[in-house]
């Protein structure tokens, strides 16, 4: 129906994740995810992080700014490094915390450059789940137990990368160690914090309380024929603008399927793939009711949409639980923008 593809854009050709699937419909939905590595890298087990190694890359700069990265002569020692160049003064990340992150990247051999994320030019913070699986273990790992403010010099050997497949869109081998300076963010709430607002009873009920897929509740009656974006939860983050990456956790289904039913079936949930979706808004990279709904909201607002089908997909089929002309249901927490 949709496809699945890595959860988050870095820089052109560059992802978090370290897998990627696609589909033959070559379309976008609501719940696309951008991504630009075309690899699925064998999975290979990751080796424990060391503190250092021989030899050892430098790095220099002010953290929050992209870094400069000096590499030694030699062959990498084939280790996993992760070695805390300063150390932040904010929280401690645990493993399955949500962060944010930038980082600097270089290829070992050659010194190739993999760009940064800073500004708005490098897509800016990135979100990764700290020990989360599917993702790129240079990273997953590399927070785990750093604290806010820290930047950190990782050098990955392939099982801590892309794998034995490597990533050759971005000229990544099977054999190349990647090198980072990666500055940790902040440790961000996996979904909205707040008390639910009281919902009108011909609207879906959400019950979304849990770090899991939510339970949408569909009326035994029609879907509205406008758009519905009704605030649940206020956030007290920044207002959502038209071009910002915005981050969230989402629930889905289709109304007519599931009317009258007090747990419908979802079609889709950010909850499944173990990592909140990113995507560019307002700008035409989602259906519309998701680019309608989400721009004009709140960093930290949970936000029930039910968009009807002229602003979904109208007399296309996505499936047996997605059929033609359907009204959708989603409740969505934003996590960050920027």
């Amino acid at each position: 129906m949709r496809r699945r593809l890595a959860a988050l854009l870095i820089v052109p050709a560059l992802a978090l994740t370290a897998t990627a699937c696609g589909s033959d419909d070559g379309k976008k939905d609501a719940t696309d995810k951008a991504d630009s590595s075309s690899a699925s890298p064998k999975a290979a087990e990751v080796p424990e992080p060391v503190d250092a190694a021989n030899p050892m890359p430098k790095v220099s700069g002010p953290v929050g700014k992209k870094a400069t990265i000096t590499l030694p002569k030699g062959d990498p020692s084939g280790k996993f490094v992760v070695h805390t160049l300063s150390e932040g003064d904010g929280a401690q990340v645990k493993k399955n915390d949500l962060v944010s992150m930038n980082f600097t990247g270089k290829l070992w051999k050659g010194g190739k450059d993999l760009g940064d994320t800073y500004g708005k030019q490098g897509g800016g913070d990135q979100m990764v789940t700290a020990g989360g699986k599917g993702q790129l273990p240079a990273f997953a790992q590399a927070v785990i137990g750093q604290k806010e403010g820290s930047r950190v010099l990782v050098v990955a050997p392939p099982a801590a990368g892309f794998g034995a497949q490597g990533n050759p869109q971005v000229g990544i081998g099977a054999t190349d160690t990647l090198v980072f300076a990666v500055d940790v963010g902040k440790v961000i709430p996996k979904k909205a914090e707040g008390t639910q607002a009281p919902i009108p009873s011909n609207l879906p009920q959400i019950k979304a309380d849990k770090e899991e897929p939510a339970t949408i509740s569909v009326p035994k009656n029609d879907p509205p024929k406008k758009l519905v974006d009704q605030v649940l939860i206020k956030g007290k983050g920044a207002e959502v603008k038209s071009g910002q990456r915005v981050t969230m956790q989402y629930s889905g289904a289709a109304w007519k399927p599931n009317e009258g039913k007090e747990k419908a079936e979802l079609f889709d949930s950010s909850w499944k793939t173990g990592q909140p979706f990113s995507t560019a808004i307002g700008q035409g990279q989602v259906i519309k009711g998701w680019d309608t709904g989400i721009v004009g909201k709140h960093v930290g607002d949970r936000v029930l949409l039910v968009i009807p089908a002229d602003q979904a997909y109208g007399k296309e089929a996505k499936g047996a639980t997605l059929p033609a002309n359907s009204t959708l249901v989603f409740v969505v927490d934003i996590l960050a923008a920027h």
